[in-house]
């Protein structure tokens, strides 16, 4: 049986800042086909610059990035849409001054000729999540935190992606807001969408992930099955020394 090649892949990247600080050494990661994956780590783990790199949203100065078994290292970010990847970053990307529907419209700006596209594209957003339907016609940046990131995620749908890439996507937001977050994000594979999820809330993380790695000091510390993690003592005492879990509270 031919075993199907990752989705996305980091293979031996180092990325540097300023030139010569070194955030990623040879960092390796393989983003699966139909599953999400966790990327987890203690703060200045190098996890955000591994997505950044991913998307070609930093360059690296050694390795590769890979899409489907092919090398596209150095391809800019609006290109990956082509390939059906879609980023919900972690800080706000809402254009706060207009109204949530023309938040969505802008993200069928390559297809906006296309009207029934575009109305189709809406319709998903909406029926995914019937608040924007409501708030349609209000400012983005009047809404919660939590609304705000529900927007995001509607505009990612919007777009018909098979791979979504999420950076710490429940961080600031209220705990049940942050379950529906989670929920949704759970139910995406069922969906036909891969996920890459970097995250700081551990436990959810592992919970809802099919693979999960670990990085230190923008290196493998270790990656394995969710499972592995859910069993395995060593690890729940490796995750132990860096986690505040009171952010699942």
């Amino acid at each position: 049986m031919t075993m199907q090649p990752a989705v996305m892949e980091l293979v031996n990247v180092d990325v540097a800042y300023h030139g010569d600080i070194r955030i990623l050494r040879g960092l390796s990661l393989k983003v699966r086909p139909g599953m999400i994956t966790g990327v987890i780590g203690p703060n200045g783990a190098g996890k955000s610059t591994a997505l950044r790199a991913l998307y070609g949203l930093l360059k690296p100065v050694a390795g590769d990035v890979m899409v489907d078994g092919k090398v596209v290292t150095g391809m800019k970010p609006w290109k990956f849409i082509d390939h059906g990847i879609a980023l919900v970053p972690q800080h706000r990307s809402l254009f706060n001054d207009l109204s949530v529907e023309d938040n969505l419209r802008l993200a069928c700006w390559s297809f906006r000729r296309d009207k029934a596209r575009v109305e189709a594209a809406l319709e998903r957003a909406y029926t995914q999540f019937p608040m924007l339907r409501d708030k349609r016609r209000d400012k983005a940046g009047s809404m919660s935190g939590g609304q705000q990131r529900f927007l995001e995620l509607g505009r990612a749908l919007a777009l018909q992606p098979r791979m979504l890439l999420l950076d710490e996507p429940t961080a600031m937001i209220a705990p049940r807001i942050s379950a529906e977050i989670y929920a949704f994000i759970e139910g995406l594979p069922a969906q036909g969408i891969s996920v890459l999820l970097v995250d700081q809330n551990v436990r959810q993380c592992v919970r809802i992930a099919g693979h999960v790695y670990v990085l230190e000091l923008g290196q493998n510390k270790v990656d394995g099955g969710a499972e592995d993690f859910r069993q395995d003592s060593g690890l729940r005492d490796l995750i132990a020394e860096w986690v505040d879990y009171r952010i699942d509270a």
